[in-house]
């Protein structure tokens, strides 16, 4: 009984500090500079996977809707034939988004590695995550924990049936986390030399439909001398 009062608290605890932090319209999204896309398999055997379709989607709108400069994929690169940062990266670049506003972190092992390293490595400390609404608390809880004014894009989750045992092994997860966070002392299994990607993002005129890709030059110089 007690565990169960345990998993039930840490599960309420989570999704009470997201409120106000989680939204499920793009057009309602705040405005940031990155979008930190979290994430999984594109394919469950030859299945598309929905979750992955969710979140892809919900990132080519953010950027088509003017909402970030840039994107940081963040997944596991088990192997060479299982890449998810690239994979989410190819489908992006589809869309036409240009690849100088697309930035891969492969070491995002676990959405702790992919929030802590989002800070630590690439110097992010206000960004959008996209993933699944009852993943969102989890996420936002750690980045809170390490001072990340972070909100959440939180996307559609498959059919009831799956979600439920989905939802149901999230309880533990987010316990899992607690624990991580202040009892373990849990790191990133990498961490590494630091990279500002802000600081690497071109300048764009953001049009209404798509930005525009504004080279650096004088001519603005010029014009104002003439």
């Amino acid at each position: 009984m007690s565990i169960i009062l345990l998993l039930s608290s840490v599960d309420f605890w989570m999704s009470y500090q997201a409120k106000g932090h989680i939204y499920k319209q793009v057009k309602s999204t705040p405005e940031k500079d990155i979008a930190l896309i979290l994430g999984t398999s594109k394919y469950i055997g030859r299945t598309r996977n929905p979750y992955y379709t969710y979140r892809i989607n919900a990132a080519i709108e953010l950027y088509k809707q003017n909402k970030v400069r840039g994107f940081l994929l963040s997944g596991d690169n088990a192997h060479r034939s299982y890449n998810e940062p690239w994979t989410m990266k190819r489908d992006l670049l589809a869309a036409g988004i240009p690849e100088q506003q697309i930035f891969l972190d492969y070491a995002g092992f676990r959405t702790l590695d992919s929030v802590v390293r989002a800070k630590q490595i690439f110097n992010l400390d206000d960004f959008i995550i996209v993933t699944q609404t009852f993943h969102c608390d989890r996420a936002l809880f750690i980045a809170n924990y390490y001072d990340v004014d972070a909100v959440c894009l939180g996307v559609p989750s498959p059919m009831p049936s799956s979600w439920f045992n989905v939802r149901f092994r999230e309880v533990f997860a987010r316990t899992k986390a607690m624990l991580d966070l202040y009892i373990i002392n849990t790191q990133p299994k990498f961490l590494g030399p630091q990279q500002s990607i802000l600081n690497m993002l071109p300048t764009y005129d953001y049009g209404p439909i798509m930005p525009r890709f504004v080279p650096k030059s004088n001519d603005s110089d010029d014009n104002e001398s003439s």
